[in-house]
């Protein structure tokens, strides 16, 4: 934003003193969630639903428009709305009312197909089709990626708060402006004492012309003098109109907003003036526009806890709230009763959070008629998992940014449910098939029960979302340049662990062996040692990239015997592992789970046989056995015999059993 464009009119220095202090000004910098000068912005979409479908079929925004989702309405552009249309009326009488009203239907998934689309017969087909809200969700994204566009990648605090909504704190860009247009809040305090007061606020008036403005408090005039958090509230204001601009200009879209200082009044503002307007809440017009709503339209007052509020004291107005004494109002609990009495005053303070990630997301379908066996079942469970995993690539899960951990499907059958859910598997990568598996193996456990048909709904849940590991080092990381550049090239051939026979020297062998080695049993054949030097590359001075294109196959003499024979059908490459234990090849994937699977079983195998073994009285049994599992290296001692631990090691303590 310019710190040029004029915003205040001309008017003589103000003698009147600020109210607020250095140390607020800089609170302000820091967006802290507490300073009074702080300034935030809510962003609403006008009716979001039908701005979409007229922006896709590109209808003239004053014509009559509504979106259809079965027989009813569920949005409503501006312009029909003086014809009486309104949601949840069905869109034959919304016809009546309006007959030139356009009734566009929601795109649908279709029982058996795997990719939403717009189907002109989909009011008709509701045995048959899902509602998909994708193409809103993919406008909404282009909104949000047009608005982060418009402020400062340093100073900018943007939260999604739903599909068609957005809050930002602006204050700590307004401070940046502060700062460029006002020399005297730039060269800072006069003294080291951060207590102190600001200068006087160079102007009586302010040029408000461009956004609705609420009245101010009783107590307040425009005649009084303005101070720095007018100040902050018109360049916040400023800075929307240029987001706003920028949203329709880019995408057609209008949008309305409200700036205030906290999330609480800013959202109120939005819904104040609509379509594509503006309202500013200034901290001397708080109450004044707080005493105009029912507490009910407050965010977290509109549910069980609004009802119990306006049931206990008999009124559902904030004026009539702010006469209820605080000590009545902890009748719903001391923590609640704070809460309300200082939110009916304006007093707000919940922070704008970029971070907001949803924990869990679901596609389901309500029957009408009911579905009759597990054949239909798995065809609706086919659309969900697409639906899901479609909405899980936009959280980033390809990317490993964020994975879920459980997947549920819900049943309901008559007046009885039944959920059952399973752990997604973290070391496989999410897709739409894995997703689909997992969610026809639990609905087949709910037919298995029995009293499952006919299903009147059927659901599918994804949950417990947490952030995925990126940018972890390999094992490789861990070694010498040259020792890391031979690992890399192994697991480029398709060998992800180097066999001890192919390599030089046994000091390299320790080095450059994959971790799961020292898991399994040792090979001590000197046969396949010599055999297997063969096979070694002459140079290993590769990129990674060169060795996927230059490595040879691997000989048939470096595989275990029994797998000699099908060598020649295992075309080693990037994306396969072989397991000479098992002598089975395999999705890469699947490398670190499978040989964890070894040396459980391992470990399993050598617990029993020590059972088995062990003499039946304590005096018949022999001394415990110092080395561990087979073909680890025992702890305290060395193979050679030595009793002392290698040079910055220490020895560890073990349980006895």
């Amino acid at each position: 934003m310019s710190s040029s464009q004029p915003f205040v009119a001309s008017s003589p220095i103000s003698a009147h003193r600020s109210k607020f202090t250095w140390k607020q000004l800089h609170q302000l910098s820091q967006s802290s969630p507490n300073c009074p000068l702080r300034t935030v912005s809510h962003c609403d979409l006008d009716a979001f639903y039908a701005q979409c479908e007229g922006v896709r079929l590109g209808i003239a925004p004053d014509q009559p428009l509504a979106v259809q989702q079965w027989q009813s309405l569920i949005a409503v552009n501006y312009p029909a709305r003086p014809f009486g249309v309104g949601r949840h009326i069905t869109a034959a009488e919304a016809k009546k009312l309006c007959p030139e009203l356009i009734c566009q239907h929601v795109a649908t998934w279709k029982e058996g197909e795997v990719r939403w689309a717009y189907h002109e017969d989909a009011f008709k087909q509701i045995a048959t089709h899902k509602v998909s809200l994708d193409p809103y969700r993919t406008e909404s994204k282009k909104i949000f990626a047009v608005i982060k566009e418009q402020l400062p990648p340093s100073l900018q605090r943007v939260e999604k708060a739903g599909i068609d909504e957005f809050f930002v704190d602006l204050s700590a860009q307004v401070h940046s402006i502060l700062l460029e247009r006002f020399p005297e809040l730039a060269a800072g305090p006069a003294s080291s004492d951060i207590t102190d007061l600001l200068p006087p606020l160079p102007t009586t008036a302010l040029d408000w012309s461009a956004d609705h403005l609420v009245d101010l408090d009783e107590n307040e005039t425009e005649e009084d003098n303005p101070d720095w958090d007018d100040v902050a509230m018109l360049i916040g204001s400023e800075i929307m109109r240029g987001v706003r601009a920028a949203v329709f200009e880019k995408l057609k879209y209008t949008c309305s907003a409200g700036i205030a200082k906290n999330k609480m009044l800013a959202k109120l503002g939005s819904g104040y003036k609509k379509p594509n307007q503006q309202t500013v809440v200034r901290n001397r017009a708080v109450q004044h526009f707080l005493n105009t709503f029912k507490f009910t339209k407050i965010r977290n007052l509109g549910g069980k806890l609004g009802d119990e509020v306006v049931a206990m004291f008999n009124t559902d107005t904030v004026k009539d709230l702010l006469e209820v004494p605080l000590e009545q109002l902890k009748k719903l609990g001391d923590d609640t009763g704070i809460w309300l009495h200082r939110l009916v005053r304006g007093d707000e303070h919940s922070e704008v959070n970029p971070r907001t990630q949803i924990k869990s997301m679901g596609s389901n379908k309500a029957f009408r008629p009911a579905i009759n066996n597990f054949e239909q079942g798995v065809r609706w469970l086919r659309i969900f998992a697409a639906d899901i995993f479609s909405r899980c690539v936009e959280e980033g899960v390809l990317e490993n940014i964020r994975k879920p951990k459980t997947v549920t499907v819900h049943h309901r059958q008559g007046n009885q449910s039944k959920s059952k859910g399973c752990p997604i598997p973290q070391a496989k990568t999410l897709s739409e098939e894995l997703l689909f598996d997992l969610a026809k193996n639990l609905l087949a456990q709910v037919a298995a029960e029995g009293k499952a048909w006919p299903c009147i709904n059927l659901g599918l849940n994804v949950s417990g979302f947490e952030d995925g590991v990126t940018g972890n080092m390999g094992i490789d990381g861990f070694l010498v340049r040259g020792e890391a550049k031979a690992a890399r090239l192994a697991s480029s051939s398709g060998i992800q662990d180097a066999s001890p026979e192919s390599e030089p020297s046994v000091k390299k062998r320790r080095t450059t062996l994959g971790i799961q080695r020292f898991f399994a049993p040792r090979e001590d054949s000197k046969d396949s040692e010599q055999g297997s030097k063969a096979s070694e590359p002459e140079s290993i001075d590769h990129s990674p990239e060169d060795a996927i294109h230059s490595a040879p196959e691997l000989p048939p003499h470096v595989l275990p015997p029994s797998a000699q024979g099908a060598a020649h059908l295992f075309q080693p490459t990037i994306d396969s592992y072989f397991c000479r234990r098992c002598n089975k090849h395999m999705p890469k994937e699947d490398e670190i789970e499978h040989n964890d699977w070894h040396f459980a079983s391992d470990l399993s195998n050598e617990f029993r046989e020590e059972a088995r073994t062990r003499p039946s009285t304590p005096a018949q049994r022999p001394a415990p056995k110092k080395a561990l599992a087979k073909g680890r290296r025992p702890t305290g001692s060395s193979a050679s015999g030595s009793k002392n631990n290698d040079k910055g090691q220490k020895k560890l303590a073990f349980g006895k059993s």
